[in-house]
């Protein structure tokens, strides 16, 4: 984040990338509210209840929880679950029988995630292309045709980057926004009673009055906070302070005036609850909205697709999914990546989604489990932020958290009142990505554990190795090693074949911190050993580019020069098998998984960005 840059043009920038998402909402969150489905009359009293429990949900939920405490809640200025994890096990680690637990509620907060991320493209664009059938009932068998081609176009633009087009985010939402709010306004300007929902004594009359399907419209009401995640996911892009002007000047007061103005229309037009967004807008304005929406939807997708990335890359580098390839699409924005393999498969669910739910309002009940679930696990895990890393008291932390944990229960209750109809969906892909995550992690425990046993300890190996030194040839080795203390098994077999000995020997190990950036001053860990030997250590954060190249740049000002032309770098593959006979550490089922994972996972070197006419593989078969 360039420091020139003022308040307003960050501000404008946030616009087009936090709030996408939530911007998106008064396409559906309205006509799912009134849907005729619940069963409940579209009456005066009830529009106002309905658009009560909007507004005040936005207020506590955004407002209150995301944006004026959550946001609080950042790693070195990153936001997001994986910085909540990070944040939250550190602030533990003098209650290590927390870690387990809590490690166990992040990773399936994170996995649910890609089911937002899969729900929000094909809801947002399919809802927006629906537009068209106001206008004409002649649209409707091209609606799925058109959503299809449009997220086809998107992802298959992603491999292009986002550094040309992002700079037109920021003023297509601007005027997204202001044109929302001026509907709205046009809405409310012709039925103001509906400025009465601002009174919480509605939603409060119909809570207690219809508690059975105040429950099914709550599930429908939590569509007008999805993409609050989003706000805090995003922060790290542009601080919070943009961040929070943009969502109390700007997009806080559209979106309100956007929902009362629906909220009016249905006062006076029952009938227009169909699609009460586009009955809301003059008939001139409507196919403008619909190009307008549908560009709207195009920026809150790409927004979620490139999170999906970055949280990929985040679970990478903290051990919870096998290496991927990431290819970074600008010279300039370290944050802009591509993951071909993340792309594509998005790219199948989100269109598997559109064809196979149809219609927006049979996604939206798919959506809303996803959202919820992660909003509630972000609860849980702030609470042991504020109560172990900030010291507040129990009592302030069990009344701001409870207070929070009350809201996202009810709405994750109401939502999976919708299982059986799409709310599976989410479900299924979150538990598959915490089934990968869960078994990867495990797997690399149980790895990593196999090796330290069966391995030599390096200080003692040298020692004997020198004692009957064998024959040095001109150049430096370089042994990647995860462990730093033992001896690497490329060295052990280079030994065995070759006979020889680099005259300089470099044991390298990459290291990831649970924060989002290590700086340069910190990179590099050098320590001479015996016999021109030494043990080099290079640290990343989990939102650090890697580039072993320019670290070891690093070493040259520690005694550790290196040139290229003469550097080799020893790796050592392991063939992961199942063990046969004894106790297994894990499930032979998740012992397969975590080997055809290890078999599947991108090739080191190109993950590390080492020329690969520079690299020698030794392999080794490895049970677990």
């Amino acid at each position: 984040m360039p420091a020139r840059q003022s308040t307003p043009a960050l501000t404008l920038l946030a616009l087009g990338v936090v709030f996408g998402d939530i911007g998106t909402s008064p396409l559906y969150a309205v006509k799912e509210t009134f849907s005729t489905d619940h069963g409940i009359a579209l009456t005066d009293e009830n529009i106002l209840a309905g658009l009560s429990l909007m507004f005040w949900s936005l207020m506590a939920v955004v407002s209150l929880k995301y944006v004026l405490l959550i946001m609080r809640a950042d790693n070195r200025g990153e936001g997001g679950i994986m910085a909540l994890i990070a944040l939250a096990t550190k602030a533990i680690k003098d209650q290590p029988h927390w870690r387990i637990p809590l490690l166990v509620i992040g990773v399936f907060g994170a996995s649910l995630f890609y089911g937002d991320a899969v729900l929000t493209p094909a809801i947002s664009v399919l809802s927006a292309v629906e537009g068209l059938e106001v206008g004409t009932e002649a649209f409707k068998p091209y609606v799925v045709p058109i959503a299809v081609g449009v997220l086809a176009a998107l992802f298959a633009f992603q491999a292009r980057g986002t550094e040309t087009v992002g700079r037109f985010f920021g003023p297509v939402t601007l005027f997204w926004f202001i044109a929302i709010g001026a509907a709205g306004i046009y809405g409310i300007a012709r039925e103001p009673a509906v400025l009465a929902a601002l009174n919480p004594l509605h939603a409060l009359r119909f809570l207690l009055t219809h508690v059975a399907e105040s429950f099914v419209v709550l599930g429908a009401v939590v569509l007008v906070v999805t993409g609050a995640e989003a706000l805090y996911a995003d922060m790290g892009h542009f601080g919070k302070r943009p961040v929070r002007i943009g969502w109390f000047s700007l997009v806080a007061p559209a979106l309100v005036l956007n929902y009362f103005g629906q909220g009016a229309l249905l006062m006076t037009n029952p009938d227009a609850a169909a699609n009460p967004f586009y009955w809301l807008v003059p008939g001139w304005a409507l196919y403008p909205m619909v190009a307008l929406a549908t560009a709207a939807t195009v920026i809150a997708s790409q927004a979620v697709i490139s999170g999906a990335f970055s949280i990929t890359r985040q679970a990478v580098q903290l051990g919870f999914l096998p290496r991927v390839n990431i290819v970074h699409t600008s010279p300039r924005e370290i944050g802009q990546i591509y993951i071909p393999s993340a792309n594509w498969i998005l790219c199948a669910m989100v269109i598997g989604a559109v064809i196979g739910f149809g219609s927006s309002s049979r996604l939206a009940g798919a959506y809303g489990v996803a959202v919820t679930g992660t909003m509630l696990v972000d609860t849980l895990l702030t609470f042991f932020v504020i109560r172990y890393a900030w010291r507040y008291p129990l009592w302030l932390c069990l009344f701001a958290t409870g207070f929070f944990l009350v809201i996202d229960l009810a709405f994750f209750s109401a939502t999976l009142l919708k299982t059986k109809d799409g709310g599976w969906f989410p479900l299924v892909i979150g538990s598959g990505v915490f089934l990968v995550m869960s078994t990867w992690r495990r797997g690399r425990e149980v790895l990593l554990d196999h090796v330290r046993r069966s391995s030599v300890p390096l200080e003692p190996f040298l020692k004997s190795l020198f004692a009957e030194p064998p024959q040095r040839v001109p150049g430096t080795a370089v042994f990647l090693t995860a462990t730093p203390d033992v001896t690497p098994h490329a060295l052990l077999h280079s030994l065995k074949h070759y006979r020889t000995l680099h005259e300089r020997v470099v044991f390298l190990t990459v290291e990831f911190r649970d924060v989002p950036w290590v700086p340069f001053e910190e990179r590099v860990r050098c320590e001479k050993l015996r016999n021109n030997c030494w043990r080099v250590r290079v640290r990343y954060g989990f939102m650090n580019r890697l580039d072993i190249l320019r670290a070891l740049e690093l070493c040259g000002a520690m005694g550790l020069e290196f040139n290229l032309m003469e550097t080799s770098f020893f790796l050592s593959r392991e063939k992961i098998v199942p063990a046969v006979g004894g106790i297994a550490p894990m499930a032979r089922w998740r012992e397969h998984i975590f080997s055809a994972l290890a078999r599947n996972a991108a090739n080191i070197t190109d993950y590390l960005n080492i020329p690969t006419n520079c690299v020698v593989e030794l392999g080794t078969r490895v049970e677990i």
